[in-house]
């Protein structure tokens, strides 16, 4: 895929050398990166190294249960374990905020009365019964949990559009890990905009994708932290030819009985795979 090799460039060649205090990493770091992709041109699982096309369905698909808990997404992967307690609670968890988010209204006393509202209930509702509004947002971010949090959410609004038939998604992202987390993001938010046309008769349209802090792990000026530098590896990934794109069937079944078993990519065809470490 063009736009993302276009991407990863962009970073290298106009990124700002930065340290993060939470990681201890160093960072190559670009404000305000853009791209977009036209799912009618196939699915966006990059071709230029191999994609665990699994994990990343199966965290969508955790998402949507709106769990904040990470025993059934263990047993697929363990992308999440590392910001997990110790019982396997997340403090911030998207699907948690996704299905779950609580909605506060002032009573006559002066207090507040909570109320959970699911969001991709809403977003469907809209997108079948009023498709012209400008209000399908979802957001993950509640800013007294995302300021106090280990890892608040980093992708954490989205917003659908439709037009002309098609269903067009447009993702915020604060904090954007190019080598590792951009590729899952794109995917994931592919494979939920394919879920929720299907759901409501329309096609696939455009993923839109903006990203706040987009950045790259690098070593530190005095050479330490080595093990986490991703730029070598970015380097060797914009140097190879994308591959023609698969494509994503979905199962003719209601949105929320939808598994794992029920999603078939075809025509994956990629490039060898590029080892890249995460920070913590």
């Amino acid at each position: 895929m063009q736009a993302y090799l276009d991407l990863v460039k962009l970073v290298l060649d106009e990124g700002v050398h930065k340290p993060n205090e939470r990681t201890g990493v160093h960072t190559i770091s670009y404000f305000g990166a853009h791209y977009r992709h036209d799912l009618a041109q196939g699915f966006p699982l990059l071709t230029t190294k191999k994609m665990r096309w699994a994990s990343v369905l199966h965290e969508l698909l955790w998402y949507l249960s709106g769990d904040d808990h990470i025993r059934n997404l263990r047993e697929h992967t363990k992308i999440w374990d590392a910001w997990a307690d110790a019982e396997g609670n997340l403090d911030t968890a998207y699907g948690h905020y996704w299905r779950h988010f609580p909605s506060a209204k002032k009573r006559a006393d002066g207090g507040w009365d909570v109320t959970e509202i699911d969001q991709i209930a809403l977003v469907r509702h809209a997108l079948k019964h009023d498709p012209t509004s400008r209000r399908m947002v979802v957001t993950a971010w509640e800013p007294g949990n995302a300021w106090s949090s280990k890892l608040p959410p980093c992708h954490y609004t989205f917003a659908f559009q439709v037009l002309n038939g098609r269903l067009n998604c447009h993702l915020t992202q604060r904090s954007g890990d190019i080598a590792l987390g951009i590729p899952f993001n794109m995917a994931a938010y592919a494979t939920l905009t394919t879920m929720l046309a299907h759901d409501a008769g329309l096609a696939p349209g455009i993923f839109d994708h903006t990203i706040v802090d987009a950045h790259i792990y690098s070593a530190s000026p005095d050479g330490s932290m080595a093990d986490y530098d991703h730029v070598e590896g970015l380097r060797r990934q914009i140097m190879r030819d994308p591959l023609p794109l698969p494509n994503l069937t979905i199962a003719d079944k209601p949105f929320d009985d939808l598994g794992f078993d029920d999603f078939v990519l075809s025509g994956y065809e990629c490039h060898k795979p590029i080892s890249f470490k995460v920070a913590v």
